[in-house]
């Protein structure tokens, strides 16, 4: 039982890690290629342990994250528990594939979380699409090999399960 209650805990600091990244306000260029974190942490949460971290979590860590950036309430819900369904469908997939092979499923996560993110922004008033929206999409592809294994420390270290 207090194994259980460890385990959560970690998971939950690395998604309050991942918030807490994702509001800090960084310099300059490396602002426009600050990946989504939080979507990252959870993605991988929900690849790991698919029976602690699902959609009604993903949903409200999404609702934290629109009140966090000051997106309208409900983007990054919506856009979280999207992914993290298809996360949940297709875990047991992708505990199997190579790092590569992960990085190219992160990549179309986050451009799908980018797409409907931009597509939501577009319906409340029309904007451009800049060359610089997609970057948050490629450093976080080239980011998920890193997160990955440092998440994966966080869970085997006491053996989280």
């Amino acid at each position: 039982m207090m194994n259980s209650y460890a385990g959560f805990g970690r998971i939950f600091l690395t998604i309050v890690m991942a918030m807490c990244l994702r509001i800090t306000p960084w310099p300059g260029f490396l602002s426009g290629i600050n990946p989504d974190w939080v979507l990252l942490a959870l993605i991988y949460w929900a690849i790991a342990v698919p029976e602690r971290v699902g959609i009604f979590h993903a949903w409200i860590i999404g609702l934290l994250t629109d009140v966090l950036t000051g997106r309208v309430f409900g983007q990054y819900a919506l856009a979280y528990s999207l992914i993290i369904y298809l996360c949940l469908i297709m875990h047991k997939r992708l505990r199997q594939f190579p790092l590569p092979q992960q990085s190219l499923f992160i990549f179309s996560c986050l451009l799908f979380s980018q797409i409907l993110l931009f597509w939501l922004k577009n319906i409340q008033h029309p904007t451009q699409l800049h060359a610089s929206f997609w970057l948050p999409v490629f450093t976080g592809t080239f980011c998920w090999p890193l997160l990955y294994t440092a998440l994966r420390r966080v869970r085997l270290s006491r053996r989280t399960k």
